[in-house]
């Protein structure tokens, strides 16, 4: 494109000294120091920003690997999926709230470790790369953050320290049929304190000991704390892709509930928990995301094809950069999502839903491209490949699907430009 002659004058009048030829054979650093470069007057203030985990949080996640690869290699997963009469590992379960895991974001004085949220998302990355069969997700990320929300300093007491000690297994029981979650959906009825309804889609619902439900008492919606060993509850396991993670169908007739926060608050209330969790979330799929990544890259190094290793074959190459971007795409969300969940920001419904999109979508790429790269050996049960592709599956829906997320991203934005 050449440069209309009146600009180029204009411009030599306005900068005299700065318009010069770029002379052929000179190299692009030294023609560029002989301009002068415009003072920013925002970085004479500025000061470094870090992005990456603290010291602290590497060694947490280091030690967190380390320990996971011990209890948890894939064999403990293949030992749930291959058995039709168990959603989770027990004896993993037991270990990881040895830990301290399970109470690592709740308060010392309800017996957990006090951490920030930053260090659960460091946890949750490790959880996802092992793909870790255990109800982690729902009692952690779904039960415990409802109770340190909206729960009493007597239902905190109660109930804290027992998820923090693995003795309690809590589950999310908010959807009743296909759809976004939205005031006209709650059917589910709560009058005299006894619950009316039915759940279904509930992850882990199958083993879970307590679980927050959303339903309306007197026209408004509210959550409730329900203990599923009690009477007028019953649970029907339902078959999914990934039985690593049991799903179930909970019936409440008559159950005893118990409200969490004041009444009318239950869809409000339900949103923050699962803008919360859909941040812890979008680290166990960067964590599983990456390790596809990983499985794929060693294969494409160690399969030959015509006496060339496979990775050095351009298609593969795309495949491997492609899986690469969207990894590093959602691990920037996450990481957004990390900080905004652990300052209490204002932003973390953006944050939330553009961690949980970006996450999503990486995932499932990289569970995808992982059996192609593969090739034929990448469909058959022996190789470990759809275990990533179903759990990046079972994670795309668990706190809603993308579809739904973009809905709310684009939503929230538009809120925001609106103010």
């Amino acid at each position: 494109m050449r440069w209309p002659e009146q600009g180029r004058n204009d411009a030599r009048r306005r900068h005299p000294a700065t318009v010069r030829r770029l002379t052929r054979g000179q190299s692009f650093p030294a023609a560029k120091a002989r301009y002068p470069v415009a003072k920013d007057i925002r970085q004479e203030d500025a000061f470094p920003m870090d992005f990456d985990f603290s010291d602290d949080q590497k060694f947490l996640k280091t030690e967190a690997r380390k320990f996971l690869d011990a209890r948890c290699p894939v064999g403990v997963v293949r030992g749930v999926l291959d058995n039709s009469g168990k959603s989770y590992d027990e004896g993993l379960w037991k270990a990881v709230a040895e830990q301290g895991w399970l109470g690592a974001a709740i308060p010392e004085e309800f017996g957990g470790l006090g951490l920030g949220g930053i260090d659960l998302c460091a946890i949750a990355e490790e959880l996802g790369r092992a793909l870790a069969p255990i109800p982690f997700s729902s009692t952690v990320y779904f039960l415990a953050e409802a109770l340190m929300l909206a729960g009493s300093q007597a239902q905190k007491a109660r109930w804290l320290p027992k998820i923090a000690a693995g003795e309690v297994i809590g589950c999310f029981a908010t959807t009743e049929r296909p759809g976004t979650l939205t005031d006209a959906q709650v059917q589910a009825r709560v009058e005299n304190g006894r619950l009316t309804g039915v759940k279904i889609p509930v992850t882990d619902g199958d083993v879970a000991d307590l679980a927050v439900v959303l339903a309306r008492e007197s026209g408004r919606t509210g959550i409730y704390l329900v203990e599923l060993a009690g009477a007028g509850v019953e649970r029907e396991t339902l078959q999914t892709l990934d039985p690593t993670r049991g799903v179930a169908r909970l019936t409440f007739t008559g159950a005893a509930a118990e409200r969490l926060g004041e009444a009318g608050e239950g869809l409000s209330l339900a949103e923050a928990v699962l803008n919360r969790a859909a941040v812890l979330l979008a680290f166990e799929q960067v964590g599983g995301a990456d390790r596809a990544l990983e499985m794929a890259k060693a294969y494409a190094l160690e399969r030959y094809a015509f006496g060339r290793q496979i990775g050095s074959y351009q298609a593969i190459k795309h495949k491997l950069a492609d899986i690469y971007i969207k990894n590093e795409l959602a691990r920037s969300n996450a990481y957004f999502g990390a900080w905004a969940l652990d300052a209490g920001a204002g932003e973390l419904p953006v944050a939330a839903a553009a961690a949980r999109v970006a996450a999503c979508e990486a995932f499932w790429f990289a569970a995808k491209e992982n059996i192609q790269t593969h090739g034929g050996m990448g469909f058959t049960w022996d190789v470990d490949c759809h275990l990533f592709y179903r759990r990046a599956q079972q994670l795309g829906l668990v706190a809603g699907g993308a579809k739904a997320w973009k809905e709310r991203l684009v939503s929230q934005l538009e809120r925001r430009n609106a103010a």
